[in-house]
């Protein structure tokens, strides 16, 4: 199937290795990586104030053609020893000044047939990598933040990076690429189990010198695990998924902060059904800043080199008194180009809204008409 999905967590899923002591064995110093440059026209009305801006979209001009990148270079060398193990490094530079840490994910694999995998560093949780959900072939995510480039929407809706209310790819609170040990086991006829543990969820990428965890407020003791079943029945392939999580935030009176999702994918003949439905409960006294979403999809891979899409996803978060609302639908085709080179065209509508009334209210809408080049190595 077409599914050329260059999301920055399908590329980091490679078992990759590190050190030997016998000279007959011979580091593999690879590197791959992926870009993905979009232009778009956008069209957006609603009254959101965009971060940073001091206008009004309906005062402002936000309409009309942007460019927006996404690209990485993955270092991933490698070595196998004799008694089978393979030891790996995968560190990948993001190419776009963000105002953050350029480095995405940094860490260490162990594996081997019978071992399975362990991963040790700054890397998403078992759950996270263990799910999915509604398939596509286009690169312009609507299940994450990345359309935010061409539509604005963060002052309209509180969803949260790594949250249900945005994308059905959770964490715990929100916590994304700390420090963190987690195990795979080997594949049972298709079905893998993985359990993650993290001192703490406050650091992207970077130690934490130290974690008190009598720090209210301070998120701690972070422990996820995901199941992924993954199995093809003659013409007809399926894969389910399911994740929970759990943190500790120590403040008394208060819930330890959860999320947890399920999702699968269908696919018979060239036909590819799939969807997920997330959770995050955040532990705030009356649920404030709790959010679910769900995403529906399907594919078609057309005979020759297009694949087409539909999807949409569908969130919401408590906001008090009622409930801001997310909803973006995707409709896109992709066209392989050639070893890895695909060509994307998309049209993309997302309204996005803060739950408040009369002058508290924010809202936003937006249309995406776009194509992108996508470059994996």
């Amino acid at each position: 199937m077409k599914k050329h999905l260059l999301s920055t967590s399908a590329i980091a899923l490679g078992t990759v290795a590190l050190a030997a002591p016998a000279a007959a064995q011979e580091w593999d110093v690879s590197f791959g990586g992926f870009m993905s440059q979009h232009v778009a026209y956008a069209d957006l009305s609603g009254s959101a104030v965009p971060a940073g801006s001091a206008q009004s979209l309906s005062a402002g001009d936000f309409d009309g053609v942007d460019i927006h990148s996404n690209s990485e270079i993955i270092f991933t060398p490698s070595i196998t020893l004799d008694n089978g193990l393979t030891f790996g490094v995968n560190v990948q530079l993001e190419t776009e000044q963000n105002g953050a840490g350029e480095i995405d994910e940094s860490y260490m694999t162990i594996s081997s047939d019978t071992l399975g995998q362990i991963i040790i560093g700054s890397e998403n949780s078992a759950g996270y990598k263990s799910m999915v959900g509604a398939p596509g072939v286009t690169s312009m995510y609507i299940n994450s933040p990345s359309i935010s480039t061409f539509i604005p929407f963060s002052a309209a809706y509180p969803g949260g990076f790594r949250q249900a209310g945005l994308s059905s790819f959770t964490e715990v609170a929100g916590n994304n690429d700390v420090q963190r040990l987690t195990y795979f086991t080997p594949s049972f006829n298709g079905l893998t189990l993985g359990v993650s543990y993290a001192p703490t969820g406050n650091n992207n990428v970077a130690n934490s010198f130290g974690v008190n965890k009598n720090t209210p407020g301070v998120l701690s003791d972070i422990f996820d695990i995901g199941v992924n079943y993954s199995q093809t029945f003659g013409t007809t392939s399926v894969t389910l998924s399911g994740r929970y999580g759990v943190g500790d935030t120590n403040i008394a009176g208060v819930s330890d902060p959860e999320t947890w999702a399920l999702g699968f994918q269908v696919g018979f003949a060239d036909f590819t059904f799939g969807g997920s439905y997330a959770e995050n409960d955040n532990g705030v006294a009356n649920g404030a800043g709790d959010s679910s979403g769900y995403s529906l999809g399907m594919t078609y891979d057309i005979a020759g080199p297009w694949a087409v899409e539909a999807l949409a996803y569908i969130g919401e978060t408590d906001v008090g008194a009622s409930n801001a609302d997310y909803e973006a639908y995707r409709i896109g085709a992709s066209r392989d180009l050639g070893p890895g080179v695909d060509w994307d065209i998309y049209v993309v509508q997302l309204d996005a809204d803060n739950g408040g009334v009369g002058a508290a209210n924010r809202d936003v809408s937006g249309t995406v008409i776009g194509t992108g080049i996508n470059l994996s190595f």
